[in-house]
């Protein structure tokens, strides 16, 4: 946190390229372009930047008022997918010299560029907007490989050849990046899989842009695949009544997903009472989200293990490679709003293309779907090695 004369000077320095002040309490993208900005840091400058929230243009209080809902909606930048990859920032209420006002903090990230609803944002003196495409090139060159997660790192022995750039072009770029940007058409395909992660900066594909746009990611990532298995009966036996193993990009694995478990869940009418009341063996939306976590927070590195969905008459057993990770303990596992990311990109990946509506939100969501369904909570099984969870069957 930074302390009050230097905040004091940053206020009154028209001039900086790392703070900006508003008066507004309802420009959104004013903020979120701002903490992006902040967070490319394209000068260089590897300095916290400083978005001030209740003073005006010249530093001068704007007496607005600083409530709760507000520091929240500042703080969930950090974790609603609206910026990518995640931002590292620091949010709080403070008075200074008798006025109120939200502090934004925002450390320089080891991972530029970050986008902003998929325009990379960035801040030169006092001018902010959006990067060209020799400003984003600067970027990418800045980042820092050696911190960069497992899911961020070249894998040795593959090639842009590894690729499939026509999904690349045609479903995934789309997904990413802002139309106007896409219009501009200025960056090579080497340049804009660079940009997101996809390769590294010697070209060489990244575990994300394996799993993401890989011809076939299994024959690098051995445990890049789901096995389903559904068995008659509410044991392990020695028929089974179904079985796949579900490989293929991230997509392509999600959606078949999709249709296993629409497959498999079971409807009733219940035609006792005036109206007629419908129920299903499992919400649909509470499996996705189960195995969706198992296929995206899992661990893809030094294992051949896959993610499993294992299917019974009366429940269902999802289980994936890879414990708590980051901030995520064992015992808080599962907490609302407490969130962290081993695989950022390919998170980013799964909400680009609609598979995530909300970063952090899975798990809630899934107990809503069952609580509606009348089903069971979830049973959670988490050791340092994997994560199991059971859903019960509600017919």
């Amino acid at each position: 946190m930074l302390q009050d004369n230097e905040l004091r000077r940053r206020l009154r320095d028209l001039e900086a390229d790392n703070v900006e002040r508003t008066e507004g309490k309802a420009d959104k993208d004013k903020f979120g372009e701002a903490i992006c900005a902040f967070g490319n840091d394209l000068p260089d400058r590897r300095q916290v930047g400083t978005l001030f929230v209740g003073v005006k243009n010249d530093g001068a209080c704007a007496n607005s008022e600083i409530d709760e809902r507000l520091t929240q909606t500042l703080l969930g930048f950090r974790t609603d997918g609206t910026i990518t990859p995640f931002p590292s920032l620091h949010v709080y209420r403070h008075t200074l010299d008798g006025c109120t006002m939200a502090v934004v903090e925002v450390t320089p990230s080891d991972n530029p560029p970050l986008k902003y609803k998929g325009r990379v944002c960035v801040r030169l003196g006092p001018r902010r907007g959006f990067a060209t495409a020799e400003e984003e090139r600067r970027l990418t060159e800045k980042r820092r490989w050696g911190n960069l997660p497992f899911d961020q790192q070249p894998v040795s022995g593959a090639t842009i050849g590894d690729l499939d750039l026509l999904r690349f072009r045609e479903e995934y770029l789309p997904a990413v990046i802002h139309p106007d940007v896409l219009a501009e058409n200025g960056r090579s395909i080497e340049e804009q899989l660079r940009a997101l992660r996809l390769v590294s900066r010697d070209g060489q594909p990244t575990a994300a842009g394996l799993l993401i746009c890989g011809k076939d990611p299994r024959s690098w990532l051995p445990g890049a695949y789901v096995q389903f298995v559904r068995y008659p009966g509410n044991t392990i036996g020695d028929v089974i009544q179904d079985q796949k193993e579900v490989s293929g990009s991230l997509s392509d694995q999600l959606r078949r997903l999709d249709e296993i478990i629409a497959a498999n869940i079971e409807q009733s009418a219940d035609l006792s009472g005036p109206r007629q009341q419908d129920r299903a063996s499992y919400p649909v939306t509470g499996l996705q989200e189960f195995v969706r976590n198992a296929v995206i927070h899992r661990t893809y590195e030094g294992t051949a293990a896959p993610s499993r969905m294992t299917w019974f008459d009366d429940r269902v057993e999802i289980a994936s490679p890879g414990g708590p990770y980051g901030m995520v303990s064992i015992d808080a596992f599962g907490a609302e709003g407490l969130t962290d990311y081993r695989n950022p990109a390919l998170a980013e990946a799964a909400k680009a293309m609609g598979f995530v509506q909300r970063f952090g939100s899975g798990i809630p969501r899934a107990r809503a779907a069952l609580a509606r369904n009348g089903s069971l909570p979830p049973e959670f099984r988490v050791e340092p090695t994997y994560v199991h969870v059971t859903v019960r069957a509600a017919l």
